[in-house]
């Protein structure tokens, strides 16, 4: 299972993955020069929801489709202070979206 964990240091936001750094796949798309963010539905946590998911995911379409109702119902209310969150945890997330949204239900 992965861990992912958020904190803040001198003004900058530092996201891990296992204790390793997140890859911000500016790839996928550019939504935050400056990085990631969290606890606001803006683009430096557009960039941290595509990440993550990207990540969880490893598939890139999928992310892709998912990250923006993702940013919405778990980036933008995670604590500004910093915030854990586990493999499992976001596949819940995802399930719960998949419920609630039944557009999203044909994305794996």
């Amino acid at each position: 299972m992965k861990r992912y964990e958020g904190k803040r240091s001198y003004g900058q936001c530092f996201v891990t993955v296992n204790g390793c750094a997140l890859d911000p796949r500016f790839d996928l798309r550019f939504h935050s020069p400056d990085g990631f963010e969290w606890g606001y539905g803006g683009s430096g946590p557009a960039q941290l929801a595509l990440a993550l998911l990207a990540d969880h995911l490893a598939n890139a379409e999928q992310a892709l489709a998912l990250y923006q109702s993702f940013k919405f119902k778990v980036i933008a209310g995670l604590p500004r202070e910093g915030w854990t969150l586990t493999s499992q945890e976001i596949e819940q997330a995802l399930q719960n979206l998949r419920e609630m949204q039944p557009h999203l239900e044909g994305v794996p």
